[in-house]
């Protein structure tokens, strides 16, 4: 037990320190409906420790505020009703020092419950709740950067630099026989339900690139007319860059003749070096089709993973996010985790710079829809 209660407090002081550089009037603002404010985050990731596991199992629990379960509950149907996602930034209450309370209360009596014996079904839950906010840790770094990079004044949100990293230099092709090959989780530890069950695929033969394509890449694209070709677009991709008016990856702001991007730490001029990030599917795959390459499915990324550094940009595949073979989904609200997203959206695999350490591994299915810029996206060429 010692080791969850350990476990459980390294995650939860990781979430507020994400926080730490924020103003309390950067808690609440919310731009799109896709980035939620931090403030929502924090207490949404507290109601799931206090709806799934101390509400049923903590002897004597006293919920902390019975109106909560409406503000923090985010998609799980069988809960209750919730605010709306779109109304998230309307929530000036509960304030920041409210959340924070919410956070040492459920912490507190979080601290006593993991001192108890555990059944492994409570423990699984357990650890879900921590995979559950290390997700949310990593959606925090990407609507901090959402929530300040679309304020006018683009102020930075610290000077660590955590999106600069070291990349593979020199290009090269790795090659993978045709052959059946076996994909999803096995083994023991944690994943989502989402990768399993393993099951095998056959595969033709192809190339993988080793390295993700990089901002001096992408920058030919753009100059070589690439927004402005329809012939290398998805008929929906063609529609959004029209009605959008798109010509760049998002934070990326021409000035003075002279391209500049936001990062975290500000607003810098390009690096030729590093990967192209915060670009959706539709760009991926139009610079793919310019390139006269294309994007890995995920059985590709999959198989080659072990031959290639991954980790830096989640890695958009040419997969639909579907279930894999003898998918099913638990009983209860659990059971509302991932199989009900399996529609309208394409796979992404890997990790990235926002990534909590030891979250990811080979087998992790993340998944968005196809016009969406706001994570730390990247592409991998295959042909």
């Amino acid at each position: 037990m010692n080791d969850l209660r350990s476990s459980y407090k390294t995650i939860r002081q990781h979430s507020e320190a994400i926080c730490k550089p924020l103003k309390t009037e950067d808690y609440v603002v919310q731009p799109v409906a896709d980035v939620s404010p931090p403030k929502w985050h924090l207490g949404h990731t507290t109601w799931f420790f206090e709806t799934f596991l101390l509400k049923p199992y903590a002897k004597d629990y006293q919920e902390f505020d019975p109106a909560f379960n409406f503000v923090f509950n985010s998609y799980y149907e069988s809960v209750g009703a919730r605010v709306i996602r779109t109304d998230r930034g309307n929530l000036s209450r509960p304030t920041v020092d409210e959340v924070y309370s919410y956070r040492r209360y459920v912490d507190d009596a979080m601290d006593v419950f993991l001192s108890n014996e555990l059944s492994p079904e409570i423990e699984a839950v357990v650890i879900l709740g921590f995979n559950h906010e290390q997700q949310h840790q990593e959606l925090l770094y990407t609507d901090i950067k959402y929530i300040l990079g679309h304020n006018p004044l683009l102020p930075a949100y610290d000077d660590k630099g955590i999106e600069n990293i070291a990349v593979e230099q020199n290009e090269s092709w790795i090659s993978i026989e045709e052959g059946v090959y076996e994909m999803g989780f096995a083994g023991d530890g944690f994943c989502f339900d989402n990768e399993l069950q393993r099951h095998k695929v056959y595969l033709q033969p192809y190339h993988i690139c080793n390295r993700l394509v990089t901002n001096a890449a992408y920058l030919q694209f753009i100059n070589a007319g690439g927004y402005n070709n329809f012939r290398y677009w998805h008929a929906e991709g063609w529609e959004w860059v029209k009605n959008r008016k798109v010509i760049a990856p998002l934070y990326w702001f021409l000035i003075n003749d002279e391209w500049h991007y936001y990062t975290l730490s500000g607003l810098q001029k390009i690096d030729p070096q590093q990967p192209v990030t915060h670009i959706n599917y539709f760009e991926a795959t139009a610079f793919a089709a310019w390139k006269g390459a294309r994007l890995p499915t995920e059985a590709e990324w999959e198989v080659a993973a072990t031959k290639f550094v991954w980790g830096q940009r989640w890695e958009w595949t040419e997969s639909a996010y579907l279930p894999y073979p003898d998918f099913s989904k638990a009983e209860g609200a659990i059971g509302e985790y991932n199989g009900k997203f399996m529609v309208n959206q394409m796979v992404l695999r890997g990790a990235s710079v926002a990534t909590p350490e030891g979250h990811s591994r080979i087998t992790y299915r993340n998944f968005f829809q196809t016009h969406l810029q706001w994570q730390f996206t990247g592409i991998r060429l295959a042909r």
